[in-house]
């Protein structure tokens, strides 16, 4: 399969550079060829233009992401502890990659429906985590019994990633990790049952 090819990373990673840099609509494919140290024929043997590239971008990497979120998460007894786990992932895999974030915040904000459509497709299996785990929280009693699932997933994903797109704004000028605490402070306590 391709995408298990040395070149087909080697490309990913470069586009996340190249496009960090220049933004989305001046990163010339041949300038990610030329990062990427591949002909620029080559990058078309792997993906069908540039759009396709960046879909891949956030294919390939939202799917690292959700690998390691479960590797984390799965280590966790309670759903409260899940989901500090997943906000402190979420903080840690962009503040360490920052051509990543800038990308995702970004780059990514696209205004084209059909790029939109397929970036959205993307994030399902991301979103499916964080409905997993506030099942999980309202089954064990720790969260409230009643929740509208669908509408906490779009608060959390929307705390999160506005949390990230301050901090790419800020120029990273502060430790996005170091608010983990804090966020999770702020959601979970809407989300627990308070025993009087």
């Amino acid at each position: 399969m391709k995408k298990n090819k040395p070149k087909y990373k080697k490309i990913i990673d470069a586009a996340v550079e190249v496009i960090a840099e220049n933004g989305y609509h001046a990163s010339q494919v041949s300038k990610i060829a030329k990062r990427a140290g591949v002909a620029d024929g080559t990058i078309y043997l792997y993906f069908k233009n540039k759009e396709d590239i960046l879909v891949s971008v956030f294919q390939e990497k939202m799917g690292q992401f959700i690998e390691r979120i479960e590797e984390v998460i799965v280590e966790h007894h309670s759903a409260d502890e899940k989901l500090y786990r997943l906000i402190d992932m979420h903080f840690r895999q962009l503040s360490e990659n920052p051509s990543l974030a800038i990308v995702t915040q970004l780059e990514l904000r696209q205004s084209k429906k059909e790029l939109r459509m397929k970036i959205n497709d993307v994030l399902k299996g991301y979103l499916a985590v964080v409905d997993r785990i506030l099942e999980e929280g309202m089954n064990e009693g720790t969260f409230h019994a009643h929740l509208n699932v669908k509408l906490v997933r779009q608060v959390i994903f929307g705390t999160l990633d506005e949390v990230v797109t301050n901090w790419v704004m800020k120029e990273q000028r502060y430790d996005l990790v170091g608010q983990a605490k804090e966020v999770h402070f702020i959601i979970a306590n809407g989300l627990k049952i308070h025993q009087s």
